[in-house]
């Protein structure tokens, strides 16, 4: 007879192994078992996004983002100092450098208090100089709490734990989950093998709404990849950033914007852009699939997001092919800056999920579906979040 898991965890991300984490600590006899399609945990979104502990600085109070993000960030930095993941927090700022950005810096900065972000003030330009000397601007906010993190180190870190536990969680690499058979014992068939399991738990991010279609859940929304272009600071000019500087975002946009990030290796990224993505899982800037970008391309919500920003969506593709726009951009907070002083760097994919009338799920989504859970829309802070969603989950199946 084959075993059959009290918990199946579908996805090797970190709100996947965050989740499984969560299991074996308020389940220690249970038996949890994480099925990841690639060959290597974090391979997608968490393993390629900014490595940016965030504050929660931005998100709507009350929504699972905010709380979330606050509850999750303590618990993180807490992960990490106990378990030696190479993390700093080191702060960082938010600058304007037009007068009409101000309305909306100081609405970040109400936010933020209704937030309960703890550390945030409004500095002057003087005092942004103090902090990040090459910075040319006309104030910002002050953000103590945010930090760097090795998002891939606290994965490991996580898939350690829980093959330690009491009743060893199993992890199975290079798995496809390809059909999934409901019943009170549902079974989940992989491109090599079948899984026999009581509960659930879909944390699939970029395939997030294929893996809900094939538990049956009636999803009229879709996934919609955005890939984010960075480039690295030369050596010459990495004494330019000392922590982490961002613009104030364009608030008809779901992204923060271009900005400076000091890395926990010593490298400073320049970056992301957003532009839409050919290839859910492509991280090249010519990387297509016929499948994603038809599956894309066919559907309204895309259409609706795009022609109602197409100034934007323009300027975003635009600057992914033209190393001169994206310094151009990066001038704007430090104009000392060179075509030299930047390097090609990686790239990352971000999954929207968006609805049939382009409107962006800003919001996290986790939805019951029979004995499955599904985490629907988790984009950025979700790594910062992830030990909380994974709370919040298992506090779900209590429910």
């Amino acid at each position: 007879m084959s075993q059959t898991y009290d918990y199946a965890v579908v996805g090797g991300g970190i709100v996947g192994l965050s989740t499984a984490y969560k299991l074996t600590l308020k389940f220690p006899q249970a038996k949890v078992l994480v099925i990841e399609k690639e060959q290597e945990l974090s391979h997608h979104q968490t393993g390629n996004n900014s490595g940016v502990i965030h504050s929660g600085l931005y998100y709507t109070p009350g929504s699972l983002k905010a709380e979330n993000c606050r509850e999750g960030r303590h618990e993180l930095v807490a992960f990490a100092k106990k378990f030696d993941v190479p993390h700093d927090v080191c702060g960082k700022v938010i600058v304007a450098t037009d007068e009409k950005e101000l309305p909306f810096m100081n609405k970040i900065y109400e936010n933020g208090i209704a937030n309960q972000t703890e550390g945030i003030s409004k500095i002057t330009a003087d005092e942004v100089k103090q902090i990040e000397p090459f910075v040319e601007s006309i104030g910002g906010i002050h953000v103590a709490c945010t930090g760097i993190i090795d998002y891939r180190a606290t994965v490991h870190k996580l898939a350690d734990l829980i093959k330690q536990h009491t009743v060893p969680a199993e992890i199975k690499l290079g798995e496809e989950v390809k059909e999934i058979v409901k019943g009170e014992v549902s079974e989940l068939v992989t491109n090599k093998r079948s899984y026999n399991a009581k509960r659930l738990i879909f944390c699939g991010g970029l395939q997030a709404d294929r893996l809900a279609k094939k538990d049956g859940v009636n999803l009229k929304e879709k996934v919609v990849p955005f890939r984010g272009d960075y480039y690295e600071l030369t050596e010459k000019a990495k004494h330019k950033v000392k922590h982490l500087i961002y613009p104030v975002p364009n608030p008809d946009f779901p992204f923060l914007g271009v900005h400076f990030t000091r890395m926990t290796d010593g490298e400073i990224e320049c970056g992301p852009n957003a532009v839409f993505s050919f290839k859910r899982e492509g991280y090249n800037r010519t990387s297509f699939s016929l499948r994603d970008t038809a599956d894309a391309l066919s559907y309204s919500g895309t259409w609706k997001l795009l022609t109602e920003n197409t100034k934007y969506a323009w300027m975003e593709y635009r600057r992914a092919f033209s190393k001169k726009l994206f310094l151009e951009t990066l001038q704007r907070m430090i104009p000392s800056l060179e075509m030299d002083d930047l390097k090609k760097g990686r790239s990352g994919v971000r999954a929207q999920l968006l609805g049939v009338n382009g409107e962006t799920r800003d919001d996290f989504r986790i939805e019951y579906s029979g004995n499955s859970i599904h985490v629907l829309n988790a984009p950025s802070p979700a790594a910062t979040a992830g030990l909380a969603i994974g709370q919040k989950i298992v506090d779900m199946i209590k429910d």
